[in-house]
């Protein structure tokens, strides 16, 4: 089940890159799709919310949440899949540093993971910033600035994972479906002000979008974990930034240097959930 929500998940840049929305101008699409994903994904988790509480820490976290799916998806918009997903997905990063300086002691297995994604994302941005092109890169005069906001989206989903630690008490359905309901109404009043309204066409991707991408692996995920731990989870769901400029493979190739930030990053990650999982499970005894 973990698995299958790491993939579907990792579809994101099938439904942002898809030509369907292509009649969206660039700087008003990343609101478009984050306000009907997150409608239709709510109304698809709606129905496993088994406790409503309230806390005065829902509102940062709705707060974080909005910031992050506008930042990743306007970032995804603007410059290529495995940007946004890569520079998103340092978020455990920013949750180290952010407890470090909340005074809380650094696990010294969290090094690596920052070393090795300062450099990823450090490579990133020095090309991409640069301004510097190669055949087959996808750049345009808005890449620098998708980069950026990829890196903030990254910030703003550290957030949101501090949140959902503080509040872990609470029935995480609900905490998934009230960040997702204050997404969709905070942007609701856009497709009538900006008179942008989906086709027929759209209309059906755009449910896809917030069904298949977003409410569905939610679930999966919730359900898998009952099984497994959660640093398994963690380790199975780096599925999705490896899959994600898989997907986009055909009609976006990403530059050198992103492939190698990347697989900076993945190294990093990887030795921080993928390492500890391995060599916790006991060797099988001779016979």
């Amino acid at each position: 089940m973990v698995c299958g929500a790491a993939v579907l998940w990792s579809t994101n840049g099938l439904f942002v890159k898809s030509g369907v929305f292509e009649s969206w101008p660039p700087e008003q699409r990343a609101l478009l799709l984050a306000l009907w994903r997150a409608l239709f994904a709510a109304l698809v988790l709606l129905p496993l919310v088994r406790g409503v509480r309230w806390s005065w820490a829902l509102l940062p976290m709705t707060l974080a949440f909005l910031g992050m799916n506008i930042c990743f998806l306007q970032s995804m918009v603007w410059t290529t899949a495995a940007n946004a997903i890569w520079l998103q997905n340092i978020a455990p990063v920013w949750v180290c540093l952010f407890s470090r300086l909340a005074g809380e002691p650094l696990d010294r297995r969290d090094l690596v993971p920052l070393v090795f994604s300062a450099c990823g994302v450090g490579l990133i941005l020095a090309y991409e910033l640069s301004g510097l092109s190669w055949s087959g890169a996808f750049w345009n005069d808005r890449a620098p600035q998708g980069v950026l906001i990829g890196l903030l989206s990254g910030l703003f989903y550290a957030a949101v994972i501090h949140f959902l630690r503080r509040l872990r008490d609470f029935d995480s359905a609900w905490l998934i479906v009230l960040n997702l309901a204050t997404t969709a109404v905070v942007l609701a009043p856009l497709p009538a002000r900006w008179g942008l309204w989906p086709t027929d066409v759209q209309w059906l991707t755009l449910v896809a979008f917030g069904v298949v991408q977003l409410g569905a692996p939610y679930f999966l995920f919730a359900r898998g974990l009952r099984k497994i731990s959660s640093q398994e989870g963690a380790a199975i769901g780096l599925l999705e930034p490896l899959l994600v400029p898989i997907w986009v493979w055909q009609t976006e190739r990403p530059a050198w240097w992103t492939i190698a930030g990347a697989a900076l990053i993945f190294v990093g990650l990887a030795w921080r959930y993928l390492v500890p999982l391995v060599t916790a499970r006991p060797t099988a005894s001779p016979r």
